[in-house]
């Protein structure tokens, strides 16, 4: 290692109303960010980047604090609130032209920062990815981790390429970064999109932990929309499914029409109106499903064509020193 330069680290932290668990997790960030130096395994200019995500608490002047006491800390603040996807493309963004290597991880110290280790030496092994996945989700409650599960293996079904327990816990280089820009894409799904970029990559497993301090601001009704967002986002899978389905009701619809037929000539027609209510209340129940569906990839089509900007950043710390 002596002989070869040493890379450059960012550690990309988003940020949402995290004024409890900042203080603590900060010193871990910092800590491993100078144990990695120690081995010297990173070079000294490599940093810790955190995104404030329109955090209506103290978030934002927590990391403000950071900076002007330890240059280690850098930090920048996204205009409005824009989501957890778009605060760490931010991140990411901001890093690429900086350093070499990117680790994402999220703000709460569930998990297990010593992976990072790991992930650094793959990349000196040849990885330009590196996914952290979970080994084990026993501090997960039983509800969401069944959920969890079946939302990978949902997507692995509707043809997305996502790693298997992974979140967006990742080793990226700036050379995939750089490529990575290239996708303009307006709703992102990074686990699913880090993969078609394609390069050498490779997994770590390791444990997640509770939650440092603070509460989740991924509830239930996030979770669901973000599974939604990513199956439309990567997948047409959905859209020819309406498709077989609409096939098959046609087929059944004309089989029913010969059976009509056929009753009539035979005489054997009994007048009754809950068969038809029942067909009516089926076939009108998958139509609507049907267009809610068709609705939603419409609708990405037209947030698509405005291309308006997935974020905007309206400070930065380093214009604070650099002042």
């Amino acid at each position: 290692m002596k002989n070869k330069k040493l890379p450059c680290l960012y550690l990309v932290i988003p940020c949402y109303n995290e004024q409890e668990v900042l203080p603590i997790t900060s010193v871990l960030f910092k800590e491993k960010i100078e144990e990695l130096m120690a081995m010297n395994r990173i070079s000294e200019d490599s940093r810790v980047l955190f995104v404030n995500d329109g955090s209506k608490d103290c978030t934002w002047d927590i990391i403000k604090d950071f900076s002007e006491k330890d240059k280690i800390f850098e930090g920048i603040c996204l205009s409005r609130n824009r989501g957890h996807q778009n605060a760490l493309l931010a991140g990411l963004m901001e890093a690429k032209e900086k350093c070499d290597i990117t680790i994402s991880i999220d703000c709460d110290g569930q998990d297990d920062i010593n992976a990072m280790n790991q992930m650094v030496d793959a990349y000196h092994d040849g990885a330009q990815v590196v996914y952290g996945v979970r080994s084990k989700r026993e501090t997960d409650t039983f509800f969401k981790r069944k959920t969890a599960e079946s939302f990978y293996k949902l997507m692995k079904w509707f043809g997305a390429e996502v790693v298997y327990n992974h979140a967006d816990y990742r080793l990226v280089s700036s050379r995939v970064l750089r490529e990575f820009s290239d996708f303009k894409e307006v709703n992102i799904f990074l686990r699913g999109m880090f993969p078609l970029v394609g390069f050498k990559s490779t997994s770590v497993y390791y444990e997640r932990h509770e939650r440092i301090a603070g509460e989740s601001h991924y509830p239930l009704k996030k979770m669901l929309a973000l599974a939604f967002d990513g199956i439309t986002s990567l997948s047409i899978k959905p859209i020819r499914i309406i498709t077989g389905l609409g096939l098959c009701m046609s087929i059944a619809s004309f089989l029913a029409i010969i059976y009509v037929f056929v009753s009539l000539l035979a005489g054997m027609v009994v007048p009754g109106w809950s068969s038809t209510v029942l067909c009516i209340c089926l076939i009108g129940g998958i139509q609507l499903i049907c267009l809610g569906v068709i609705g939603e990839y419409v609708g990405k089509i037209y947030l698509e064509t405005k291309e308006r900007p997935r974020f905007i950043i309206s400070e930065r710390t380093t214009d604070r020193k650099n002042d």
